[in-house]
């Protein structure tokens, strides 16, 4: 057990509590009576095949979709089947497979407007000076060290960056929750692991939970602590990175039936 297991153990602490979740979409579960939890501090990656059900576990969880059954609570409380701003409003973040920023504004711009929305001030924004909101903006931008570039259009900036400017803005209303999607998706092998790395040293530093899903396996099997593997809408498998590795059933569900021992070799290796 290592030492954020540990931590994890002693507070007790379940930060996101899923029981139970269903969603059909016509005679097709893509959801079925999935269970898990996430504590604060800790990093969860939810992986599978394609139309595994990531996507809509996702959007239950986060108010895109309502579930057919289950519930999910934050700290406790109840946000299944709230919208997407009234679960934002609770503490959490997200961040999309494609990132999604103002590019004739600043990065600086960019992270002042998700300031002052979690403020309930967007609406001075128009025609005001454009410091409202700065020194936060540059805090957030200082985070995820940007705040060299805060006042760079986005428009220039190298997609990497682009990421780290979301994940600011994602992190504007102190979010005790961070999903996110695909958050490496079309970045180098470097750029994927700095993100990763950023992202685990924030998470420990702010005592967030982050759910996230991702197809780059080098990423999810050297950052996660724990990961829980999707098949057809349902939970087969949930662990360690070396435990899931190990895992039969996540090789079926990756590979086929036809795989043998020698399967075990493609799955990523941590290091």
């Amino acid at each position: 057990m290592n030492a954020v297991d540990h931590r994890l153990q002693a507070a007790g602490s379940k930060l996101l509590q899923v029981n139970g979740l269903s969603k059909s979409f016509g005679g097709v579960k893509a959801l079925d009576t999935v269970s898990f939890d996430l504590a604060g501090g800790e990093l969860l990656a939810l992986i599978g095949p394609n139309g595994a059900g990531k996507s809509t576990c996702f959007n239950c969880i986060n108010g895109q979709l309502r579930p057919d059954a289950g519930s999910v609570r934050l700290a406790g409380r109840d946000m299944t089947g709230r919208l997407p701003r009234e679960i934002w409003r609770l503490g959490v973040g997200r961040t999309f497979q494609i990132a999604a920023t103002w590019s004739s504004m600043t990065v600086a711009e960019n992270v002042q407007l998700a300031v002052l929305s979690h403020q309930g001030r967007l609406r001075q924004w128009w025609g005001r000076a454009a410091d409202m909101a700065r020194q936060p903006a540059l805090e957030l931008l200082d985070s995820v060290g940007l705040a060299d570039l805060a006042d760079t259009p986005c428009a220039t900036l190298a997609y990497g960056d682009i990421k780290r400017v979301e994940l600011a803005m994602a992190l504007s209303n102190q979010p005790r929750l961070l999903l996110m999607d695909e958050p490496t998706a079309g970045m180098a092998p470097r750029e994927r692991n700095e993100l990763a790395a950023l992202v685990k040293r924030l998470v420990r530093e702010r005592d967030i939970g982050v759910l996230f899903t991702e197809h780059s396996m080098d990423v999810v099997f050297a950052h996660a602590d724990r990961i829980i593997v999707l098949a057809r809408g349902q939970l087969i498998a949930a662990g360690s990175p070396d435990e899931v590795r190990a895992d039969e059933r996540v090789r079926e569900a990756y590979f086929g039936n036809s795989v043998d021992n020698s399967v075990g070799t493609d799955m990523p290796q941590e290091g």
